[in-house]
């Protein structure tokens, strides 16, 4: 199974058909099973799907460490990811819908709001400067490689001030994000994480997995929402959206934002 899915349609230019062969990107149910116990469906972009298990797990709180994950194995046809863990881990009584695309779930809802996560208030040690934001927007977008073959794909990635570290793409912008922290911990990436960068709108969940994660700074293409600002304001967190290369909205804790030559 593949991302992208070849077919052959008809396009109207002017009200005149004419064929057209194009690609478009793959939707697909995958199951995730946690100690041979199946807890739900992802619905995604059938790629990165170690990363994606494991990812989820480590932003529910679930997982911490990569020594807590004794294997990750995926069916050949892709429809299942099983995990491995060193404990038992009991599924879910619930599951909380998220606002995602991609049907995204969630154990932790509102309560996750409250809950522990990285320390990533203040950080003044951690300046950003606009040149420096406008950049993970562009080149984010440079990267897209799904998104210019077909379009309907988003995008997250993790930067540690010079270069992306983990990035994914998914018909859900929550995977992506599942599955850049799903990256980090299967690859052991260490050192600095400086800012998530994101094509797709940024609500409450996001923001709540990008604190998991442990960044002071979140940048998305699009919009964030009011709910999501709220938390970022409460969490010390900078929140950016709208970014494009000389110009975004900065929606809570623009003071981290220093003029350029200053960061």
């Amino acid at each position: 199974m593949t991302a992208l899915r070849r077919l052959q349609l008809q396009e109207f230019r002017d009200g005149v058909p004419a064929p057209l062969e194009t690609d478009v990107i793959a939707e697909t149910a995958v199951s995730l099973n946690v100690n041979g116990v199946p807890w739900f469906a992802f619905l995604c972009s059938p790629l990165d799907l170690e990363a994606l298990a494991v990812g989820f797990l480590f932003n529910e709180g679930i997982v911490t460490t990569p020594g807590e994950i004794v294997s990750v194995s995926v069916c050949g046809r892709k429809e299942n990811v099983d995990v491995c863990l060193d404990r038992a881990v009991p599924p879910p009584s619930s599951w909380q819908r998220t606002s995602g695309c991609g049907g995204g779930v969630t154990t932790t809802g509102a309560a996750g709001e409250e809950g522990p996560g990285p320390a990533v208030a203040g950080s003044p040690s951690a300046p950003f400067t606009p040149a420096e934001i406008g950049r993970l927007a562009e080149e984010l977008l440079a990267r897209q490689d799904l998104y210019g073959a077909s379009g309907g794909v988003h995008m997250s990635a993790l930067s540690d001030g010079g270069r992306f570290v983990a990035s994914a793409e998914d018909i859900g912008r929550h995977n992506t994000l599942d599955k850049v922290a799903g990256r980090c911990l299967l690859d052991r990436v260490t050192g600095p994480r400086r800012a998530i960068v994101t094509t797709g709108r940024v609500s409450s969940e996001m923001i709540q997995k990008a604190r998991r994660i442990g960044v002071p700074l979140v940048v998305s293409r699009t919009s964030p929402t009011a709910r999501s600002v709220d938390l970022a304001e409460r969490w010390g967190m900078t929140l950016v959206g709208y970014a494009r290369k000389d110009r975004f909205v900065a929606y809570s804790h623009a003071g981290r934002i220093v003029p350029n030559g200053r960061g």
